[in-house]
């Protein structure tokens, strides 16, 4: 690490001394302000603390911005794209004693939290929770605050990712993809969770909506609803059984009721393993209704219709497990990921089963789903089938149970036989409860 050009210390970062460069913030704190007393404090306390470029956070005057185009809306707010002139802050220039920036006129995404002009919780929780593990690389960079002069929402300025969502990714590049990008994103996906795990943190809200795809990587991002992993041992709310997500997503014991923990996130994680994987979404031709929650309590988990190494379907199966407590951790689960991306080559038992499952899919025809002409996936999802953060609120629902015969046999999540009997079996449960 280099020296201070001003106070000839040992840098913090690369061309960084949080101590003279802490000193250069606070002589311009009188020059900005959000318009709110928290986000100052909040911003203000990330520029004397940051060590390196990469932890500073700014007030962005939004007229630092142009070309502002609307991309998409979510359950907390909608998202942009726009162009910020400035870039971001690198280093202190001691000739023109002004900040270094990088990347003038950057692409960058714009999300505003509907109603954040009153500053809510929601805003407030958000960004102390994205920048407390942006020091991460598979989290979404937060660069700073900035106001919509419109609608006074305040607005987080992030990095904008090239291809949307991963879920758009797939639904684009699916037929392209080789098992080297899809450990690769899945290992990227697992260790940032690892590290949101490793802050005593849980995300709540992960889906594949939530992760973004850049050129060649993926990062988490959404973390409006991160909480503290202790959080329900520090309040009461009454609002605290309230679950908020994506069905499919969820965890069995969070829509029965119980608190989220670190094991819902790793059940989160198993869903998007097997989107990565199959390139569909979980359940997408069927209603995200309470039969639907019912009959994941009971053990229903989303079916591959090619076939899936073992390896990679036994992982899965552990973080879908029904009892949370033989969940991997998800440094177990990141440190698999790494190993088939990183070591592929030694991992013989890993590329034989591989082998062997693409001589089987590419002798079965092409179905619905799959079309050897096109990069695309073809699917259709149902009307009803709901990939959107949205409250949900389930009653008696079923102890989670894993299907009889789920480590039987790794062929697949769960058998067919045992799937169709879950309609079966659901039909005697509504017979019951009418009775």
């Amino acid at each position: 690490m280099s020296s201070c050009k001003e106070c000839y210390q040992k840098n913090t970062g690369h061309r960084w001394c949080k101590a003279c460069y802490a000193e250069h913030f606070q002589q311009n704190f009188e020059n900005w302000t959000s318009g709110n007393n928290d986000i100052d404090k909040f911003i203000q306390n990330a520029q004397l603390k940051a060590i390196n470029s990469e932890k500073v956070l700014e007030w962005i005057p939004y007229d630092r911005f142009y070309n502002i185009e609307f991309i998409a809306k979510g359950g907390y707010g909608r998202v942009y794209r726009a162009i910020w002139i400035d870039g971001f802050i690198t280093y202190w220039d001691n000739i023109t004693k002004n900040w270094k920036r990088m990347y003038q006129n950057k692409e960058v995404a714009l999300k505003s939290l509907n109603n954040s002009k009153n500053v809510t919780f929601e805003f407030l929780n958000e960004i102390t929770s994205h920048h407390k593990i942006e020091d991460n690389f598979s989290i979404t960079r937060l660069y700073g605050i900035t106001q919509d002069p419109e609608t006074r929402n305040y607005i987080m300025v992030l990095d904008y990712a090239d291809h949307g969502s991963l879920r758009n990714y797939l639904d684009t590049y699916y037929n392209k993809l080789s098992w080297y990008t899809k450990f690769h994103d899945l290992w990227r996906i697992a260790y940032g969770l690892k590290k949101i795990h490793g802050k005593e943190l849980i995300h709540r809200d992960l889906h594949i909506g939530n992760i973004l795809r850049f050129f060649n990587s993926t990062s988490i991002t959404d973390m409006g609803l991160c909480k503290p992993a202790d959080y329900y041992n520090k309040i009461e709310n009454t609002d605290i059984n309230k679950i908020y997500g994506v069905l499919p997503y969820i965890a069995p014991e969070v829509l029965r009721g119980q608190n989220y923990t670190k094991a819902a996130d790793v059940y989160s994680f198993g869903i998007i393993m097997y989107e990565v994987i199959s390139g569909l979404p979980p359940y997408h031709d069927v209603r995200h209704d309470s039969n639907l929650a019912m009959k994941i309590c009971l053990g229903l988990r989303p079916r591959f219709d090619i076939k899936v190494p073992q390896l990679i379907v036994h992982l899965i199966k552990r973080c879908l497990d029904a009892n949370l407590l033989n969940r991997p951790k998800m440094g177990e689960a990141e440190f698999i990921l790494y190993k088939w991306w990183n070591w592929f080559d030694n991992q013989i038992e890993l590329k034989n089963q591989i082998k062997e499952a693409e001589e089987i899919n590419n002798n079965l025809s092409f179905n619905s789903t799959l079309t050897p002409t096109s990069l695309a996936l073809s699917y259709e999802t149902h009307s009803e089938a709901i990939y959107t953060s949205r409250l949900l609120n389930f009653n008696d629902l079923p102890e989670p149970k894993n299907s009889d015969d789920y480590y039987i046999q790794n062929d697949n999540i769960i058998s067919k036989e045992y799937s169709e009997t879950l309609n079966i079996e659901l039909s005697q449960l509504i017979i019951k409860a009418i009775l």
